[in-house]
Parts: C-alpha cells; structure tokens; sequence
C-alpha cells in the first residue's frame, strides 16, 4: 500500500513538473533587497536578513519551514570554512597556536563566566543560565566571515586573529554538548568510559582525515584531472568538503571544523586554486541562503510574548560579551581601535547556539518555551550586529598619522618638482637623477617617506594640492613640475591649481584611465600619459613576438595602433573644448 502511494506520488510530481516557486522566490528576494541594502550602505547580511523576514513567516508567508532552509543553508558554512581553509598552510596554522588557545580560550571561558550572570540574575537555574550564556558565546561564524570578507580584512593580522577565535569556538562546541549531557537531570550516570569512547571517536575521525588529506586527495585529484571533465572535478571538489564535514559530524565535532581540516590539508596542493574555483559560486548562494534563513526564523510572535525578556537580554549579552571580547584583546596587547572592532563584529550569538540550545531542550535543562526564546535572542542580536558596525565604522575615528622622522617642504628649491613618490614616481625620477638634474620630492604618505629614507632617497613631506605647500616647495622657481600622485582626483587638483598659480612652468601629470587624461588635458596639462598605456603597448607587442609573428609587421602594427589611439585621444580633446565653448556660449545667451 505504501509503495502504491510512493509510486502515486512520483508520478504526480513527474507529471506537474518540479517546483520551482520557492527557488524563483528565493532568488528574486535576494537579487532586489541585496543590492538596495548595499547601495544605502547597509551591507549585503542585513539585506539577506530582510529579504528571509519579508519571504517568511511573519511576512508574506511564503515559507512556513525556515530551520528546513536553514539546514541546507548551513553548508554555506562548511563552505565557506573550507575556502579559508585553502589559505591557511599548515605552517602557517601552526604559527597561529598561540592566539588559537591565548586569545580564543581566554575570551570564550572569561565570557561564558559573565554571561552565566544574567541568567542568574534573572532568577534562573544555573544549568539552564550556563547553557544560555554558553550558547550565545559561540559568535556567528557566518556573519563574522561575510563581514570580514566584505571589509577586505580576512588577511590582515587583525582578521586572522579573529579567525583564530572562531576556530577555537568551533572547538568548543564539542565538550559543551558533552557538558549538556552532565548537566541534565540524571546526567551524572554518564560514565567517565562513555565519555571517553566519545573523545576517542572525535580524535579517531580527525586522524582519519589527516591520513585521507596527506596520501589520498592528491592521487585523487591528479587521477580526475587526467581522465576526468570539468564537471568531474566540480563533483570531487564538493564530494571531499561534504564528506570531511560529515566525517566530522559523525565524530561528535562541527561539519564547519571538517572541512577547515579538509581546506588546510589540500591548502599547498597544485589544485588548490581550482578547487577555491569549483566551490566559490556554491558557497556565496548557500551563504546568502543560510542569511535569507535567519531572517525567516526570526519568530516575531515569540518575540511580542517574551518582549520584556528579549529587551533585557539582548543588550545585556551583547554588552557584557563586547565588554568581555575588548578587555581580552587589550590583555593581549591589541591596540584601542582593533579592540573595539573585534568587539563590535564578535558582540552577537552564533549559529552554534541553536544546536545547544536543541540539545539543552533534548536533555530536560530548558523547555521548548525557553528554547525559543533564547533563539529569537541570538536571531534578533545577529540582525543588530551589521547595524552595530555601521555605526562603528561611522563613529570610528581614522588614527592618526604619524610624522616621526618626517620633514615638512620647506624652502625648497630644485629644477624638478616632483608631487607623489609611488610606482610611477619612483620610476620617472630615475632618469632625471641619473642625468644629474636636482628634484624635490613631496609626498603626503609618511610611511612611503619612511621607506624611501631607507633606500637613500630624501622625500619631504606635504600635500601638492595646497596652495601653501607648493610655494614651500619651491614651484614658482622650478623649471618642471611633475604630478604623479596615488589619487586622481588629488593629480587634477594639483595641475589646476600649477596652472593657476603658475601659468609659465610646465607640468606633466600621469593619469589614471583615458576619461582622466581627458579631463587633465581640459585642466591644461603640458603632457599627460595612462598609467597603463606603454605598460599595455610592450606587452601586448611581447604577446605577438611568443606568437611568432613577423617583427616588421610586429612593428607596422604597433606603430598602427599607437596612432589611431593618439588621433582619436586628439578628436576626443577637440571634441570636448568645443562642447564647453558651446556649453559656455550658451550659459551666456541664456
């Protein structure tokens, strides 16, 4: 009777086709809210968050099963884990133990401790308050990423050092749930063999990984690559992060702390970069997902029934948690400003809680009610958490620069003057010195000042878009002016004002792309050239040379190319001093 149904059922589906209305609806919820939250600076979580919120439940109910998205969205996650995994060697891992166990260990044990507080305070039960406070300890590894990703943080020292801490909560979830278990009413009859057997799984699994990722995945990989299509290694690229994450769920541990494993084992392979290729598109979809799912789980109902106790505990464990998180960082020689944001991005509860919380509810410490509770409190403190760094960001002060061994201009007097001391500048001025003419150098970096000192070359400091700073530099006696800053809005002001405040000493500017060097010609540049211009000649010529192509013709086609470029760059400028003659003849008549 149950297989006459089944057999109904597939064929029902077969004859109406696969639905793929909430495929549609998930994707055009993100493609309109993503992009309008960025474009008003609100970042692309918050704008995933939103879209899960309107789609949902307490939305347009178009989805009524948010922890069903949620968990195939997760393997946005163990995505997302295995890529950073690609870009940490093992080496390099290693070199990162001491803010792994210093700095993670220190801030997940000193905020469990202070988080365990509120709950007390609020008159519950000490099981039920630790696993509460616990669970909100374990930061939202998804958002943190997502956000790191987005500031372009996630290789800098201050955002490896984040990572260290995530990696180390990744950690931790496993002897909490082991902690769970004790807890439980009737939890002491766990027998210290029982919980050894689990610890001896959970070591046993990572030790099974290592041997497949060391003598195994190369072969593998090497063995598709040479038999195997595109599609083929796309397959074992997914077939080794899921199952490394399964291995390790199986062990007790995180799917997330898997495929780390499985990303920093293949992380010095030859087909590291193709992997990171294969798995990007699949993590940023099921990344944005997990967000969208968030967003739907957000249970406003339970919200507006336990809105007393959501208020207070929501500040009161961001608070005490980002207090908890910048004290650490300063105990650990951080400087002020990467306290205060490694506070600001860690403050809110992750989606490790929700297992917690599950399990605590499985084993009696909590009731479904609390259960839902404290998961609308990390849901409602992870939508907070991008506002929070707007805010930051907004309110964060630049540090201030340092002029330690930085000479201002000052009565300068040289035949050449030259404004910015980067790539460009460093290479023009090779020529002028070797024909022994003297140059001043100004450049507003103070540490590119610094580095050039190191290398015998005498930079002062100063900003050449300031009236004041060119006479200190000696322009008006100068017999050229060379603007060749790293900005170029700052290279147009400079050759503005050149030619206003003086009109006789001519000025070469390097220009950022064709429309710059339009606009430096308008400003009244002696001579202007793309950054990129000759670089892009040489090599392409080069490119026809390895082709084996005649030199003779070599040289017609480049000599072709160079004058089309200039006389249509020529047509470009005529054009556009004709259009503001004709833009200024009609100002005029109007």
């Amino acid at each position: 009777m149950e297989g006459t149904e089944a057999a109904h059922q597939v064929a029902q589906h077969v004859e109406h086709g696969a639905n793929i209305g909430p495929v549609v609806v998930l994707l055009a919820a993100a493609v309109i809210a993503v992009p309008l939250f960025r474009r008003a600076g609100l970042g692309s979580v918050l704008g995933y968050l939103a879209a899960g919120l309107v789609v949902g439940p307490f939305g347009l109910g178009l989805f009524n099963d948010p922890q069903s998205v949620i968990a195939v969205a997760e393997l946005g996650v163990v995505l997302f884990l295995f890529i950073i995994g690609l870009e940490m060697q093992p080496s390099r891992l290693w070199s990162m133990r001491g803010e792994i166990f210093g700095i993670g260990l220190a801030q997940v044990v000193l905020a469990m401790a202070a988080l365990t507080c509120v709950g007390l305070a609020l008159g519950f039960p000490a099981p039920a308050s630790f696993v509460s406070g616990a669970g909100f300890v374990l930061t939202s590894t998804a958002i943190v990423m997502q956000m790191l990703s987005e500031r372009n943080e996630m290789s800098l020292p201050k955002g490896r050092r984040i990572v260290s801490i995530l990696l180390l909560e990744d950690l931790a979830i496993v002897p909490l749930l082991a902690l769970v278990a004790f807890l439980a009413p009737g939890g002491e009859t766990v027998t210290l063999a029982q919980r050894l057997v689990g610890i001896g799984i959970g070591l046993g699994c990572i030790a099974a990984l290592v041997v497949a990722g060391r003598y195994l995945l190369n072969p593998m990989f090497g063995l598709l690559a040479r038999f195997g299509g595109r599609e083929v290694m796309t397959a074992s690229a997914l077939l080794v992060v899921l199952g490394a994450a399964l291995l390790m769920q199986w062990g007790g541990l995180s799917m997330a702390m898997g495929a780390f494993l499985a990303g920093v084992l293949l992380s010095e392979s030859s087909f590291r970069h193709q992997l990171e290729a294969d798995i990007e598109p699949f993590r940023g979809l099921l990344l944005g997902l997990f967000f969208m799912g968030v967003g739907m789980a957000l249970d406003l109902d339970v919200i507006v029934a336990n809105w007393a106790l959501i208020a207070i505990c929501v500040p009161a464990y961001m608070v005490l948690k980002l207090l908890v998180i910048y004290v650490v960082a300063r105990l650990f020689r951080a400087s002020h400003a990467e306290s205060l944001e490694r506070a600001v991005l860690m403050a809110q509860g992750g989606e490790f809680a929700f297992v917690l919380y599950s399990t605590a509810m499985q084993f009696g410490i909590i009731n479904g009610q609390e259960n839902a509770t404290l998961t609308a409190i990390v849901i409602v403190s992870m939508v907070l958490t991008p506002l929070m760094i707007i805010l930051h960001d907004r309110q964060a002060r630049p540090a201030p620069v340092s002029l330690e061994g930085v000479e201002p201009a000052r009565d300068l007097e040289a035949r050449v003057l030259m404004i910015g001391f980067g790539r460009m500048g460093q290479i023009v001025s090779q020529p002028l010195i070797a024909r022994g003419h003297s140059i001043s150098i100004i450049e507003s970096d103070p540490q590119t000042i610094r580095d050039a000192d190191q290398f015998g070359f005498k930079v002062w400091y100063g900003d050449g878009s300031r009236s004041d700073v060119l006479h200190a530099a000696g322009a008006e006696k100068a017999s050229l002016i060379v603007a060749v800053p790293g900005d170029k809005h700052a290279t147009t002001r400079i050759v503005e004002l050149v030619k206003h405040e003086f009109p006789l000493v001519p000025v070469l500017a390097r220009a950022y792309d064709r429309e710059h060097a339009l606009e430096l010609v308008k400003a009244g540049a002696d001579f202007q050239v793309r950054e990129t211009l000759e670089s892009g000649f040489v090599m392409g010529r080069e490119a026809l040379v390895q082709l084996g192509d005649d030199p003779d013709e070599i040289d017609n086609v480049m000599e072709e190319i160079r004058s089309r470029d200039s006389n249509r760059f020529q047509m470009e400028c005529v054009g556009g001093i004709f259009a503001g003659r004709d833009l200024i003849l009609s100002n005029r008549n109007s």
